[in-house]
């Protein structure tokens, strides 16, 4: 599985104008299944994100986790994060895992994380979405399980 991670100081995702989730601070987290990703994957990628030390601690050092902070977690399925860019200007979306397949993993996913603990929010698998969001630091990072 991909994963892009924002800190974020608050975030929202619309469909159709409508807020269909929002978090204060915490993680804006875009998250693609790929070919062949298993659940234990994507509970081995929740576990680590739960856990990546990126938030500052009272000596402004990136010391503290999402779960050590009580943040929360808006998780927004995004298949571009599989984009092949390799051949031509258009890229290519084949390594993305089968929209079921994607679907099941991703909402696997955001089990995993809330079943650790941490407050989540969603955008809707599919959908045309509107995600806003203040950039904390700002401060993103990239993981991928295949890596």
């Amino acid at each position: 599985m991909r994963a892009l991670l924002q800190r974020v100081h608050n975030a929202a995702v619309k469909v159709d104008g409508e807020t269909i989730g929002e978090i204060g601070p915490g993680l804006l987290i875009l998250i693609c299944a790929m070919q062949g990703d298993t659940e234990a994957q994507a509970e081995h990628l929740a576990t680590k994100i739960a856990k990546l030390r990126i938030f500052k601690d009272d000596a402004e050092k990136m010391n503290l986790s999402l779960k050590n902070t009580g943040g929360s977690a808006l998780i927004i399925s995004q298949f571009t994060l599989a984009a092949d860019t390799s051949r031509g200007n258009r890229p290519g979306f084949s390594t993305a895992a089968p929209p079921e397949e994607g679907r099941a993993l991703y909402h696997h996913f955001i089990g995993a994380v809330a079943a650790l603990g941490i407050p989540t929010a969603e955008g809707a698998f599919g959908a045309d979405m509107d995600v806003s969001l203040t950039n904390a630091g700002p401060v993103t990072i990239w993981l991928d399980t295949a890596s």
